[in-house]
């Protein structure tokens, strides 16, 4: 079998700002029809097991280590007045959903292929967005990194094409050059070359001499290192079957047409 996962909350951004750029307007869940209608077309297409991760409030444990980590602060109303709608439709799919409050999106998504990655019925493992974070999950062909936007399929070879370094160390990587998306700056005149060059040379910032990575640098980096290793340790399902997509109940309807896409209801339909 192959699982399916997919971050919510990067595939409700994308559609929120992808309508915005054909319409004047946002309609009220138009980005969650957008994302419904993912998870549908991946299911049409032949998907038999998916998860959905999904930041229910987006601060998480990391903000409690580092002030500037990234809040929720800016994101338009109009956007944010559709998270928790998403899940709610998700979960009224008939999908195998996870609404994350002490951790992240990301970090549900690591623990769910670590979980899924045990079980050897599984074949493939697709986690399902661009996110560089996720890229230290990856393991050699059978846990890979999706980007739906170009449709490049990321492997072990893949992370380290394009990051310099193998996908275990990439925290090590993020926590010398920074994650802007996530609210960290790096470790001061360490870009991403210089990262990758460090990273490749000496391994894990642990074993780094202390003539390379001083003192004071050294705490920030491993700081920083915190807050870029995902967890996999979320209890989100005991076995892989748990995310088996079994159809969506009649009362799907309702939620269809509430969301705009009353179509939706019909595909799931046509699915069982």
């Amino acid at each position: 079998m192959i699982v399916h996962l997919i971050d919510g909350t990067y595939e409700l951004f994308r559609h929120f700002f992808g309508i915005r750029r054909f319409k004047k307007s946002d309609p009220p869940f138009g980005a969650v029809a957008g994302v419904l209608g993912t998870v549908a077309q991946m299911l049409e297409g032949g998907a038999t097991h998916i998860g959905v991760a999904t930041d229910h409030v987006i601060e998480s444990f990391r903000n409690d280590l580092w002030p500037g980590y990234k809040t929720g602060a800016g994101i338009e109303r109009a956007l944010w007045a559709q998270f928790h709608p998403l899940e709610a439709a998700l979960v009224a799919m008939g999908v195998a959903t996870w609404p994350m409050v002490e951790l992240e999106a990301d970090d549900a998504l690591a623990s769910a292929a670590y979980l899924a990655g045990r079980d050897p019925r599984v074949e493939k493992v697709c986690i399902w967005t661009p996110d560089k974070d996720l890229a230290q999950c990856v393991v050699g062909e059978r846990v890979v990194q999706v980007d739906r936007k170009s449709g490049l399929i990321r492997d072990d070879a893949g992370v380290r094409a394009k990051f310099g370094v193998a996908p275990a160390l990439i925290p090590d990587y993020l926590a010398l050059s920074g994650d802007a998306a996530d609210g960290y700056p790096g470790i001061p005149r360490i870009g991403t070359k210089t990262a990758a060059r460090l990273v490749a040379q000496y391994g894990p910032i642990e074993q780094f001499p202390d003539q390379v990575l001083t003192g004071p640098n050294r705490e920030l980096a491993l700081l920083f290192k915190t807050l870029a290793t995902l967890r996999t340790d979320a209890p989100l399902f005991e076995d892989v079957d748990d995310l088996r997509w079994r159809g969506a109940p009649p009362s799907f309807a309702e939620v269809a047409e509430t969301i705009g896409d009353p179509r939706l209801a019909t595909r799931m339909t046509a699915l069982i």
